[in-house]
């Protein structure tokens, strides 16, 4: 009978744009794609480490794909699988662990796929992974993940990715325009750029995001192109001012804070202030009024007083912002931070996250707000839920339509009527021209 794979991914955008990778390399060994439910023979779990609900959800989707096919063979890979490979072997049912080089070869690794009495760990150290993996998403959903960064060389108090993933590497301009040509080919509309750090694209090859993004442009058919998360420091004038005249990227930046306390930012780590992060929203605000400016933050973190909390609550209130990620600080072994004094409580981390959340949920209504009565390009996802369909505007507004085929993979012009109880936009089809302000 012929193998069977399925995937589960964890985490950033990047795991996903492995993940498809990966899954490509093993159809084309035999296997056949199929949904996590499906029993597939082999399972391959795609981990995150970026904080520890994460490392502890990997157990509960291992235990999960036994239950769909108590003979799987089980594979863990990501970046839990490279900092802590003896942790995860342990947990029952587990084959294989493959470590950040050697998880592109895994189709080596998988042999006959039978399940093994103990687990396999075939791992090495991140000082030498340095080659790097072109990878992007494919046929999952309306939009690619493009990978164009891996590892990062930054060092933040709080992070492990450095040891996870390794040092900055990117791909080359020339690899990743072949590549957007080959997604535009498969009728994809909107390509996101990811990475580890993608601002520091080029770092030790002479070539810098700029002009990635500016070749990118050429791309006969690329629709939208989407910057996934780009550092403050890394956000150049230029940069900004080529997205404000492009017909391609699109008017939305998700822009790292961690923090509004200056006091913090230094002892995080972070390669700016709140002076610069405020001069990157308002030149993007000075340029595109209508711009979608997403901010991570982290609440808990070690010697974040009640005052110095609330300087990162007043910053983010006054801020021209759309929406937060909200971290809550756990503690990583091997970093900095772990070993700071003045722990904040966890019942105080939590109460600090649920007043953020409801800051961004303010914030995102006020966006929304802001641009009803409007009309926008939508882009229309493929899913189909309880009849009804959803998109996103060029500017990231989520928005909903009841389910018409016709209009999947479509970007369609689309008035903006309405903000319904989930904070999804309700609208309308245009007959109007597109209006962009």
């Amino acid at each position: 009978m012929q193998k069977s794979v399925a995937f589960y991914t964890l985490g950033c955008k990047l795991n996903f744009s492995e993940s498809s990778t990966i899954a490509r390399s093993l159809v084309q060994e035999g296997y056949r794609k199929v949904d996590f439910h499906e029993g597939a023979s082999v399972y391959v779990i795609n981990t995150c480490s970026v904080t520890e609900n994460a490392d502890k959800k990997c157990k509960k989707i291992v235990k999960e794909a036994l239950r769909h096919n108590p003979n799987a063979f089980v594979a863990v890979i990501g970046c839990y699988a490279q900092l802590k490979p003896q942790e995860i072997a342990k947990i029952e049912g587990v084959d294989l662990v493959l470590g950040a080089a050697e998880k592109f070869n895994i189709t080596a690794y998988i042999g006959d796929g039978f399940k093994k009495e103990t687990a396999e760990i075939k791992e090495g150290k991140i000082k030498d992974v340095l080659d790097y993996h072109s990878s992007y998403s494919i046929g999952d959903r309306t939009r690619t993940f493009l990978k164009v960064q891996d590892g990062c060389d930054y060092f933040c108090s709080f992070c492990t990715i450095p040891l996870a993933r390794g040092k900055s590497r990117s791909d080359t301009i020339t690899n990743v325009v072949k590549q957007a040509n080959d997604i535009v080919a498969q009728d994809i509309k909107e390509i996101v750029l990811t990475g580890v750090n993608t601002g520091d694209f080029g770092n030790g090859t002479g070539e810098d995001l700029l002009q990635l993004l500016q070749e990118l442009e050429t791309v006969n058919g690329l629709e939208r192109l989407r910057i996934s998360s780009i550092e403050p420091n890394l956000l150049t004038d230029e940069i900004i001012t080529l997205a404000s005249h492009s017909n391609k990227i699109v008017p939305h930046f998700h822009i790292p804070l961690q923090s509004g306390s200056n006091t913090l930012l230094k002892s995080m780590r972070r390669r700016y202030d709140t002076a610069l992060y405020t001069s990157r929203i308002q030149k993007i605000k000075a340029l595109m009024p209508h711009a979608c400016i997403g901010v991570d933050v982290i609440v808990g973190y070690p010697g974040e007083t009640p005052d110095l909390f609330m300087e990162t609550y007043t910053y983010l209130k006054q801020a021209d912002i759309s929406y937060l990620h909200v971290f809550t600080y756990s503690e990583r072994n091997n970093t900095t931070a772990f070993k700071l004094q003045d722990k904040v409580a966890l019942s105080t981390r939590a109460e600090r996250s649920k007043m953020l959340h409801i800051l961004s949920d303010k914030k995102r209504h006020h966006f929304y707000n802001q641009h009803l009565n409007q009309t926008y390009p939508v882009l229309w996802e493929a899913d189909n839920e309880q009849e009804i369909m959803f998109g996103f505007t060029h500017n990231y507004i989520k928005v909903k339509i009841p389910y018409d085929p016709a209009l999947v993979n479509e970007i369609m012009p689309m008035t903006l009527t309405a903000i319904d109880e989930d904070m999804i936009v309700k609208t309308k089809i245009s007959t109007g021209l597109v209006r962009l302000v």
